[in-house]
């Protein structure tokens, strides 16, 4: 029994923080001084944020990804497109 809360709990975390890239994600970081960004923060912002609809789980986003062998997708990505553009 206490397995399985502590599992519950760690899911509730996960579910409410945002997901490194995305849109949510891309607008707290908007927010947060910069000085308070790690050097992964920045890359993945450069990345991610700065060009509309690179975002991961945007509509371009989506798009780009369904059109690439599903065979090359990182297992980030897979989890990512199932949250994203699936569900």
């Amino acid at each position: 029994m206490k397995h399985i809360l502590v599992t519950s709990f760690i899911l509730l975390l996960c579910a409410c923080s945002a997901e490194p890239g995305s849109e949510k994600w891309c607008a707290a970081k908007k927010e947060q001084p910069k000085t308070e960004w790690s050097s992964s923060d920045a890359a993945t912002y450069a990345r991610r944020c700065l060009i509309d609809g690179t975002a991961v789980g945007s509509e371009n986003w989506c798009e780009d990804l369904s059109g690439k062998d599903k065979g090359e997708w990182t297992a980030d990505e897979t989890k990512s497109y199932a949250k994203h553009c699936v569900i």
